[in-house]
């Protein structure tokens, strides 16, 4: 095999493809010492990546890195020159010429909810599209046309993903069930907001699920009545399962088949380690039946999620996190540690349910009466935060608006005093909006600040659906990650995967610019726009961190888990453009091949992550701002 033949497509650790010792040290770069390399076996290497430019992630200096040997144990045996590992190579060495492009650690997510795109992918997205109502029904007769026609009649529920609750035009037009009640059927019909805030139902839907006028509004969810008191359809937060819980659930295999396609993505996006923002028994028994038939490639860290009446029983809900662990504990590739807790909703028009410190606008500069909406009090959070640091687990958060973000700060506060743990690693994600006065808390409490930059961009979201309701001087704090920073902040990123396509080099891209691929401008870029070396760490040592696995990943330095990537391009160098269209040639986990952009079903993975990447903008990158928070499941 010489550098430039295809890349293997057995696991490394069998070390595919030989490579006799005179040429695999020829193709290192060696001289007259090249018999000196080894023959095989443990002193040899598994693989050799060389001629690259290898960004380890290590804050030190030294040296460029231009060379990765990878052991046959999956660690990485030695970094350095290509010249100094020559010695690595032996006769059944795979050697992979990296043409100058970047090696790093792999993408470590440390918000996303891979399970949902995997269920999301079996039913039909309107992609978060702007229509009149004419131009939505003539999508949702397609739907309803390729779901069954008339032979679904009259009781197959239609459920649409990726509706974009603000997306009806005019602008300002508000859904209303007769809107869906006019379509030729007598089918039930939701339509799940992108946002994961939202949902959208005809009377059909509303009938089954019982809801008429004197329904009264769930914990955590409101019903949206008309003037008449009567429900328009619309149901927001938890009062979307009043619906959601009578639509038919696709069978375990197809949902096995749909979310090990979704992994494939991932893997095929560089992505090595995930945070399972929004698990429960459901999520774990899948992940259970993914990893017994292979395809789970990833490292999953699982959030277990506790509901609003969990919060506030400490015990119950710590019981709870421990039997989920102890019934899933031994499933390879799970790591038990976390729970999650929506503490608000989203902050940008009509929803407005993010918890502010400060009242929403009514959009022509006078405050309203609307504070947003605070789930769980910081009194309650903290007692609960106390429980579960106190025996070793950590929190995530769902803090959105600057309310909920001191909420979170002010409970961890009150679990350090209680506990006298100093190192708990609770996080809070998505930080659309931070008070000032909370930015050196992040770094005084040792919080993650878990952030989704690819939201960073002039959009319809962050311009038109929010600006005019939290006015400039709060708009200015949007997504501080530099003033986080600054302020020495452990900064670590994620997708919210599906909330929004999985674009994890655009993100990159988005964290720098303030603008990516899809923004109509920087979003005040000069402020809080962040350095590449601090974006390349935040989304691999920094979720590392996070995740407390950075003794094992996130870095590049020998002794720790080949969980690597190969990249086509150069990301440390090239124009901060040009990192959105970053291809992955190869994704190792522990030191074997999850992708290889050479390989049939390589190719086909990277066909899907292209797809992906090119739905309608801005609308769908708009309908990202929820989910963001429930793909979640919130």
């Amino acid at each position: 095999m010489t550098s430039s033949s295809p890349l293997s497509r057995r696991g490394l650790l069998t070390a595919a493809g030989a490579v006799g010792a005179a040429g695999a040290a020829g193709l290192l770069g060696a001289g007259p010492a090249a018999a000196a390399a080894p023959s095989g076996g443990r002193g040899s290497a598994a693989l050799v990546i060389h001629n690259a430019r290898v960004f380890t992630g290590t804050t030190g200096g030294g040296a460029p890195v231009e060379a990765v040997a990878v052991g046959r144990d999956g660690k990485i045996l030695a970094t350095g020159s290509g010249s100094a590992l020559r010695r690595h190579a032996g006769r059944d060495t795979e050697v992979v010429d990296a043409r100058g492009n970047t090696v790093m650690s792999g993408i470590h997510d440390g918000h996303v909810h891979p399970l949902g795109a995997g269920d999301r992918s079996l039913r039909p997205s309107l992609d978060g599209a702007e229509t009149t109502v004419p131009e939505l029904r003539e999508l949702l007769a397609g739907f309803l046309a390729d779901t069954g026609g008339a032979g679904a009649e009259p009781d197959r529920w239609l459920v649409v993903e990726d509706w974009n609750p603000v997306g009806l035009l005019p602008a300002g037009s508000v859904p209303h069930h007769s809107m869906l009640d006019a379509l030729a059927t007598r089918r039930p019909v939701a339509l799940v907001g992108g946002d994961g805030h939202n949902l959208w139902a005809n009377r059909r839907a509303l009938e089954i699920a019982g809801i008429t006028a004197a329904t009264p509004d769930p914990v955590g969810g409101r019903i949206v009545k008309g003037p008449d008191g009567e429900p328009t359809g619309v149901l927001k937060d938890d009062a979307q399962d009043l619906v959601k819980r009578h639509v038919p659930e696709p069978s375990r295999a197809e949902l096995v088949a749909a979310c090990a396609k979704v992994l494939e993505l991932a893997a095929a996006s560089g992505v090595t380690t995930m945070m399972d923002a929004l698990v429960g028994r459901h999520e774990l028994e899948l992940y259970q039946a993914l990893a017994a038939a292979g395809k789970l490639p990833q490292r999953i860290v699982p959030a277990i999620r506790l509901d609003a009446g969990q919060t506030k029983d400490p015990a119950g809900a710590l019981a709870y996190a421990r039997g989920l662990r102890k019934d899933f504990e031994g499933v390879r590739g799970l790591r038990f540690g976390m729970v999650k807790v929506f503490l608000d909703g989203v902050i940008e028009y009509p929803a407005q349910t993010a918890a502010l410190l400060e009242p929403y606008l009514d959009g022509n500069g006078k405050p309203t009466g609307n504070r947003g909406e605070l789930y769980t009090s910081a009194a309650d959070y903290g007692r609960l935060t106390a429980a579960f640091n106190g025996a070793g687990w950590q929190m995530h958060a769902h803090g959105l608006g600057d309310r909920a973000v001191r909420t979170a700060l002010d409970a961890y506060a009150y679990a350090r005093r209680a506990t006298g743990q100093r190192d708990p690693r609770n996080a809070v994600a998505h930080l659309q909006l931070v008070d000032p006065a909370d930015l050196r808390r992040f770094a005084q409490l040792g919080v993650a600040a878990c952030m989704q930059l690819q939201w960073a961009a002039q959009d319809t979201w962050t311009m038109e659906a929010l600006l005019p309701y939290i006015g400039p001087e709060r708009h200015r704090w949007m997504y501080p990650a530099r003033s986080l920073e600054r302020a020495g902040a452990r900064l670590t990123g994620g997708s919210d995967w599906p909330v929004d396509a999985l674009q994890v080099w655009n993100q990159l891209r988005t964290a720098i610019d303030r603008q990516g691929a899809y923004g109509t401008g920087e979003l005040y870029r000069e402020l809080e726009g962040l350095g590449r070396a601090s974006v390349l760490r935040m989304h691999t040592a920094g979720t590392a961190w996070q995740l407390r696995q950075e003794g094992l990943t996130g870095t590049v330095e020998p002794g720790k888990a080949a969980d690597l990537v190969l990249l086509d391009r150069d990301v440390t160098r090239c124009p901060v453009a040009d990192i959105s269209g970053t291809g992955v040639r190869m994704t190792l986990i522990g030191g074997r091949v999850v992708h290889d952009a050479d390989s049939a079903a390589g190719r086909a993975a990277a066909a899907r992550v292209a797809r992906a990447g090119s739905g309608p903008r801005p609308a769908s990158y708009a309908a990202v701002h929820g989910g963001r928070h429930h793909a979640c499941g919130h």
